[in-house]
């Protein structure tokens, strides 16, 4: 899939051929594209919404997937022929990508193909968040909006099996028991009074983390339920507005406002650590701790229909490009 211009996913997404990249250099693997999600990070990006700068066009999107290995360059020792891995790339949504080895690690070959397809992003992002940021305890509270999102669901499960409690803020009543049952401690309508009904379900004990992929009031409303001295860590911008955050929480309480986003965590971090990190994750989703419904999946060819369908709102699952037969 290739776009040469912004504008409605939809109308800009072609289905193009190019050459399939060559053997593999020193320390480099290639890898066939089982399975990509749509996040909406890739829609924004399609309509020239996302990031600091617009990226060169054309684009090929796709920033998680799973895929399998078919070739390994000389001195490539961590991955083989045949491993399951997340594919050493960006730009997904294609059959075969090429790139570094270094960081891949064998995923577990009995986990689902469609889960290990959104392990990459959402996970990756959810755990980093709650561990990066913040020294929690067992017992301690973290809140978070757009609790039902893939990412909201993994730090619920993620907190759950650390000791950590969780209130999630939804937009639709009709979640709750949905959430409820997937671990979550509490979980809240958002709405103005907010930190008040956040301090009834705590006993009191406000979060000392905050989770945020809203933006714009939504910042606020999660500000005055967080702890003094607590940080709220903003990592979408989901209602398209600019972050708001009264004076009074970072001056008078001392709440702290961060920004989270994955990509620089690739380039700034050991690849041993990267490699340590999904392989915690990859035992977790094999386990059944990390699980997102998804609601539709779409050959490569269908891509139009695809993310049209991810850009509907109500959905109860992801949708999944599939790259056909792992062969």
């Amino acid at each position: 899939m290739q776009f040469s211009r912004f504008g409605e996913p939809a109308e800009v997404a072609e289905i193009v051929e190019v050459d399939a990249p060559g053997e593999p250099g020193p320390g480099r693997v290639n890898v066939r594209v089982l399975a990509s999600p749509i996040n909406p990070a890739d829609l924004l990006n399609m309509e020239g919404r996302y990031g600091a700068e617009l990226p060169p066009l054309p684009q090929t999107q796709g920033a998680e997937g799973v895929g399998r290995v078919i070739a390994v360059g000389e001195g490539v020792e961590n991955v083989k022929v045949g491993d399951l891995v997340t594919p050493p790339a960006r730009g997904l949504w294609r059959e075969i990508v090429q790139g570094p080895a270094g960081g891949l690690t064998a995923l577990p070959a009995d986990a689902d193909i469609l889960q290990l397809s959104m392990l990459r992003a959402n996970p990756a992002t959810a755990w980093l968040m709650l561990k990066d940021y913040v020294a929690l305890q067992p017992g301690d509270w973290v809140i978070q909006n757009a609790a039902n999102s893939a990412v909201g669901r993994h730090v619920i499960r993620l907190s759950k099996s650390q000791g950590w409690k969780t209130v999630n803020v939804v937009r639709r009543p009709e979640l709750i028991d949905e959430l409820t049952a997937l671990g979550a401690d509490a979980v809240l309508v958002e709405g103005e009074d907010l930190d008040k009904r956040v301090r009834a379900a705590t006993g009191r004990k406000l979060p000392k983390l905050a989770i945020d992929a809203i933006g714009g009031v939504s910042v606020q409303r999660l500000a005055r339920a967080t702890a003094d001295g607590g940080m709220v860590v903003n990592y979408g911008l989901l209602s398209g507005d600019p972050l708001m955050i009264d004076a009074r929480e970072t001056v008078f309480r001392d709440i702290t406002l961060r920004g989270f986003w994955l990509a620089p965590w690739f380039g700034n971090t050991d690849p041993r650590e990267i490699a340590a990190t999904y392989a915690f994750l990859g035992r977790k989703m094999a386990e059944g701790l990390l699980h997102v419904p998804v609601e539709a999946t779409y050959p490569l060819d269908r891509v139009k229909e695809a993310v049209a369908h991810a850009g509907r709102d109500g959905r109860n699952g992801k949708v999944i490009i599939t790259m056909g037969e792992d062969d």
